[in-house]
């Protein structure tokens, strides 16, 4: 099952059949007016001029395509402290919504729903929305999960493992944005008792809790570095997909501001790139244009690179070779198939050219390609 590139966030209060559609739209007319040319969004984004076209052309394609991957109704802080009553009716509204969804067709790939903490003051409340929202809903979509935010104990885990037993089938996803929730990684996974699908990283409220002012708040301060390391220590070789944070300075206001919000949203979706977070959250529709820019030209810029680099391997029958000064041995060959890997899965890279490209076909480089040289 591929890896959904972003997961967009939107209250509950909020949430329609229709609301993806909605939000590309938004998204698309964002493009038209702040990046009307492929030269505008390479200069604004900052990626090289010589791909211009070729991502402009592919983030306009996306957004009117599928604009969101995965969208997460909200009833934690994007739908704040409200009354019981509240909550309750937009539960239950956005379940029914999310049940008009199926019929129509037209909710995105992946979908879930964000309660509140399972801590003292709000696990009642919690189980009590996800209770209402579940009934209501009847038969869930494919890809459906549920989002347990600001763990910082194992049992809350294990409580929501519980409170989805006549569930069977619906996974989890958890979020670390607690110097508890750091620590205990793998713990937390295992409570779930098998039904991890992904931890979000949220940087925010764990910068927050070590004592970090909001203006040196950001996805890139070193301490957020730590932690998604951390991520990835305790759960490399588990499946759970890691996501990174969202990036709270929005693309709105005058040219100039949306272009200041595209380009730090850019820059830290690229720093997470590069880190290995191939998903990432987006909370405002006009961030799905940076989303895309960045995440294709992440992966188009090396494909040339790559592409070669792959070739001369599995010609080599994945004995260790050298291109142009660089060592290719399992290690990095197993690195250049999950490239092609994730830049199909996320559209930089058609399908039909991997081919072309690689010497391989998509089989073979699902299977870990041609040999045994991926171990």
């Amino acid at each position: 099952m591929r890896q959904p590139i972003h997961t967009v966030y939107g209250g509950a209060h909020l949430f329609r059949k229709d609301v993806c559609g909605k939000l590309g739209a938004i998204a698309d007319r964002a493009m038209t007016e702040y990046a009307p040319d492929a030269a505008t969004m390479a200069r604004v984004m900052g990626f090289s001029e010589s791909l211009a076209e070729q991502v402009y052309a592919r983030v306009r394609e996306k957004l009117r395509r599928e604009p969101v991957e995965n969208f997460h109704i909200d009833f934690e802080d994007g739908f704040g402290v409200r009354s019981d009553a509240e909550e309750d009716a937009a539960a239950s509204a956005a379940a029914g919504q999310l049940a008009e969804g199926l019929a129509t067709a037209s909710l995105p790939a992946f979908l879930g729903i964000r309660v509140k903490a399972f801590n003292d003051a709000w696990k009642a409340r919690a189980l009590r929305t996800l209770r209402i929202f579940l009934e209501r809903a009847g038969r869930l979509p494919e890809n459906f999960a549920v989002v347990l935010p600001k763990i910082n104990a194992v049992e809350q885990v294990s409580a929501l493992a519980d409170a989805l037993e006549n569930f069977p089938g619906v996974p989890m996803e958890l979020m670390v944005e607690t110097p508890e929730a750091v620590l205990l990684g793998s713990r937390l996974v295992e409570a779930a008792r098998g039904r991890c699908s992904a931890v979000h990283f949220g940087a925010y409220d764990y910068t927050a809790s070590l004592g970090i002012t909001a203006s040196r708040q950001s996805l890139m301060h070193p301490a957020c570095d730590f932690a998604r390391s951390m991520m990835q220590l305790q759960l490399a070789g588990t499946g759970v997909w890691l996501v990174d944070g969202g990036t709270n300075v929005l693309p709105v206001g005058g040219r100039e501001s949306v272009h200041r919000g595209w380009k730090m949203h850019f820059d830290g979706i690229r720093h997470a790139l590069d880190a290995g977070f191939y998903q990432g959250w987006d909370l405002h529709p006009a961030q799905l244009v940076a989303r895309y820019a960045a995440v294709y030209s992440f992966f188009l810029e090396g494909l040339e690179a790559a592409s070669v680099r792959l070739r001369n391997f599995v010609a080599q029958a994945a004995r260790s070779t050298e291109v142009a000064g660089v060592f290719d041995d399992a290690a990095t060959g197993r690195g250049l198939v999950n490239y092609f890997l994730l830049g199909v899965n996320c559209g930089a890279i058609p399908e039909g050219e991997i081919l072309g490209l690689t010497g391989m076909s998509m089989e073979q480089l699902a299977s870990g390609g041609p040999g045994s040289f991926l171990p």
